[in-house]
């Protein structure tokens, strides 16, 4: 029997869930030389808020990408005004 646990963000939808489980079992089956059914496979989801890389939160980092793509977007919608 083989128990492994695999922390992921939270908000992965659960076709994206099916298709981690179902890799990571066959790894570990192919890898141990096992049965699937003898695989038990633990998904934790952790909050952005929650972990960081390089000391920037993930939380952070994600927000600054979307106020980085709000500022294009604004800058944008205004050449598109002006160039009317």
């Amino acid at each position: 029997m083989a128990y492994v646990t695999v922390q992921i963000s939270k908000g992965n939808s659960i076709e994206r869930k099916r298709k981690l489980v179902k890799a990571v079992t066959d790894a570990l089956a192919s890898t141990l030389d096992t049965k699937s059914e003898s695989i038990i496979v633990h998904i934790e989801e952790i909050e952005r808020e929650d972990w960081a890389v390089g000391g920037v939160l993930q939380y952070d980092k994600n927000n600054n990408k979307r106020e980085d793509r709000d500022d294009r977007d604004d800058r944008d919608d205004r050449n598109d005004r002006k160039n009317r």
